[in-house]
């Protein structure tokens, strides 16, 4: 079994390090810039406190995280929320996105969270089997929603109504 705990601030340089080829390599996140090390700090900070944010961890390394952040500004929507998980590319499709799903989902819905959602830029294959692997649905996909790398991205959207 992968070891998931709630991050802290101490693991801000490893999801930073995890996270940055996303960025700058690839349209999997529509961030342009990475992130430095003090912006994921305060990022973990507030999501953690708001939501949640957890890490997998072997052999005292970070190999991956995933939080939920508010789905949208609008009172009505308090009970929503957005995740992401970012997996350490060298440890892809060895079971810690489900550990780390299988940490953070409960966790939203013990802070009143109802539904998730999570939103891919596609393609991604990887991301899909992974979030249909522990129960999102296919809800939607906005056509050319995001501009990177040269071209017009879409987004597929997955929801999972959490159990409280």
């Amino acid at each position: 079994m992968i070891p998931v705990r709630a991050a802290t601030a101490d693991d801000a340089e490893a999801c930073r390090a995890i996270y940055a080829p996303y960025v700058e390599e690839s349209w999997i996140s529509f961030e342009e810039e990475a992130p430095s090390a003090r912006e994921m700090k305060r990022r973990i900070a507030g999501y953690g406190a708001s939501h949640g944010w957890v890490v997998a961890e072997e052999e005292g390394a970070v190999v991956g995280y995933a939080y939920g952040s508010p789905h949208r500004l609008r009172h009505a929507y308090r009970f929503s929320c957005d995740v992401a998980i970012y997996i350490d590319r060298a440890r892809a499709a060895q079971g810690i996105g489900r550990a780390i799903y299988g940490a953070l989902l409960p966790l939203l819905a013990s802070r009143g969270m109802h539904a998730a959602y999570a939103g891919i830029a596609l393609p991604n294959e990887a991301s899909i089997r992974l979030h249909e692997s522990v129960g999102f649905e296919r809800i939607g996909v906005y056509r050319e929603v995001g501009y990177k790398l040269g071209g017009w991205r879409d987004v597929g959207w997955w929801q999972k109504l959490l159990e409280s």
